[in-house]
């Protein structure tokens, strides 16, 4: 059983070592989210350039992340990991597609293909949000190119047909999306309304006065 003594000291080791890499990763994973719901503050806020530093370092954390996990696969596709990287994914897309840029692939971000889905799909939140935003200043194009982006995210994620373990339970996500699309689409189209019955008023309005 002297051999036994052994293994055991070497297990202390490995799991010792394990132990401080996991800590190290979830302080680094709740870095992360903490920066990624600053940028979304920041650029539903109108705060451009905000956004962009703490997007900044939001990716050097996930760079971090990778190199510090690089021997520990199991604890870098541990949730808590893909988890934060899911919302710096959504902190990115959300940025780009308000600022009307292009859409960051997952190459771009270089994220996990589940990872980047489920982050696209919750960035859909943020783009409603962004159109109600909108809408209480009155019904504009800039709505109608957002709700366009939803859209285009909906179609594309009911394509993604494959068993939850594979996507990380992206199918609840697009049932979860396609109600957002519903509702904003419902938002837009009472918000035109509302806004061509207030020009027909105005115009009516005029033209009584005009008469008298």
């Amino acid at each position: 059983m002297q051999a036994l003594e052994s293994i055991s000291e070497r297990s202390h080791k490995d799991f010792d070592t394990r132990t401080k890499v996991r800590d190290q990763a979830l302080a680094q994973a709740r870095q992360l989210t903490r920066h990624a719901a600053h940028t979304i503050r920041a650029i539903h806020r109108g705060e451009a350039e905000n956004a962009e530093q703490e997007l900044s370092q939001a990716r050097e954390l996930v760079e971090a992340l990778k190199r510090d996990l690089a021997g520990y696969p199991d604890l870098f596709y541990a949730g808590y990991t893909q988890d934060a990287i899911k919302e710096f994914t959504e902190a990115s897309i959300t940025v780009a597609l308000i600022l009307n840029k292009d859409l960051p692939s997952p190459e771009d971000l270089e994220v996990e293909t589940s990872t980047y889905w489920n982050g696209l799909a919750e960035a859909v939140g943020e783009l409603r949000r962004r159109c109600l935003d909108i809408l209480r200043q009155g019904y504009s194009d800039e709505a109608e190119r957002l709700l366009s982006c939803m859209d285009e995210i909906y179609t594309n994620l009911v394509t993604m047909d494959y068993p939850d373990a594979v996507t990380q339970g992206l199918r609840r996500q697009t049932d979860l999306v396609r109600s957002i699309v519903e509702k904003t689409r419902g938002d837009l189209t009472l918000s035109l309304r509302f806004q061509l019955m207030e020009h027909a008023l105005i115009e009516y309005t005029q033209r009584v006065n005009e008469a008298e």
